[in-house]
């Protein structure tokens, strides 16, 4: 099983920039549909960017498209999450997670990271 370990959270002002980063060990992310969820305070945790195996986005949430942007460096072992045009709502933790199905489900991931924590300011 992949261990994955999430940092870049912290805080910013809405309208600012942040990247996440997701490392990952144990073994090669390259197998895996990698995505990000996010679960803030009284909500369920939910899917807002993945990219298979192949490299290929999957569909944003209409809450985040256009703003954040996922990607994978397989050499590196490494998943980003590039957050643009922040906006208050985005306050959350920022979960990492592999599946080896091509899934925005959460119940199909079954490697998850630690959380990193993102608030934005108004």
């Amino acid at each position: 099983q992949v261990q994955l370990v999430e940092s870049g959270g912290g805080l910013v002002q809405a309208g600012g920039s942040l990247r996440l980063s997701c490392a990952a060990s144990g073994r090669t992310i390259s197998t895996y549909t990698m995505a990000w969820f996010r679960q803030a305070p009284g909500k369920e945790r939910e899917f807002v960017a993945g990219i298979s195996r192949s490299g290929g986005s999957l569909d944003y949430p209409d809450s985040v498209k256009g703003r954040f942007t996922i990607s994978r460096d397989n050499a590196k072992n490494t998943v980003y999450l590039q957050m643009n045009s922040l906006k208050p709502e985005d306050t959350a933790i920022y979960y990492c997670a592999a599946s080896g199905l091509v899934s925005v489900q959460v119940a199909d991931f079954r490697s998850w990271g630690q959380g990193t924590q993102v608030t934005v300011s108004s």
